[in-house]
């Protein structure tokens, strides 16, 4: 009776040490940030990429995580003659599923919204007029894996899956509206995203 009694105990505490960084009152912190800069030979300048996006969630259930992420995207391109911004959210669910104490895979499926303008660059990279706004509604469906090296740090490897994005133009001086449409899978194994979040 004894042993059968030590047996529980310890099947127990597996099972809360497996889920004790994803239960449920649990807040999960985390973003991504993310530089790029690109110089053409005979170009002025180079061209620059940088985002920043902060997010946080909370488990509303065991395994499961709401959440959201804002941040601001730029992005200048002297070879395209344009300068995008754009401020983004990004609400998101999460669901973990246990593979061993310190590994679960976890899905999650995000709706990003981005809001910005667009503005002229000229050849010499001096950023000019005000061409238009532009609008972003996607959906995105991701995969992914979390290691837990202790209760409070979660190290993630995930692909981007599926996706579809609606992006919107509006030209500043005749209201004119160019509507893109995109839909496709991107689960690409050789260029993943490795990420930290923390738990709390």
């Amino acid at each position: 009776m004894k042993k059968l009694l030590l047996s529980l105990v310890a099947v127990a505490a597996i099972t809360f040490g497996a889920n004790a960084q994803t239960e449920k009152g649990k807040i999960i912190l985390g973003g991504n940030v993310g530089f790029n800069s690109t110089k053409v030979d005979g170009a002025a300048k180079a061209d620059v990429n940088f985002s920043v996006v902060p997010s946080v969630g909370f488990f509303v259930g065991n395994n499961f995580a709401v959440g959201t992420g804002v941040g601001y995207n730029y992005n200048k391109s002297v070879s395209t003659r344009n300068q995008n911004e754009a401020f983004e959210v990004a609400p998101f669910g999460r669901y973990y599923v246990n593979l061993t104490d310190q590994f679960k895979f976890f899905g999650q499926l995000s709706v990003p919204l981005a809001f910005g303008t667009v503005k002229d660059v000229n050849t010499t990279g001096d950023t000019g007029a005000k061409l238009g706004t532009t609008t972003s509604i996607g959906v995105n469906v991701a995969p992914g894996f979390a290691f837990f090296p202790n209760k409070k740090v979660g190290i993630e490897f995930s692909v981007n899956g599926l996706g579809y994005e609606n992006f919107t133009t509006k030209a500043e001086n005749t209201g004119a509206k160019v509507k893109t449409n995109s839909f496709g899978l991107d689960a690409n194994t050789f260029a993943p995203k490795l990420g930290v979040q923390f738990y709390f």
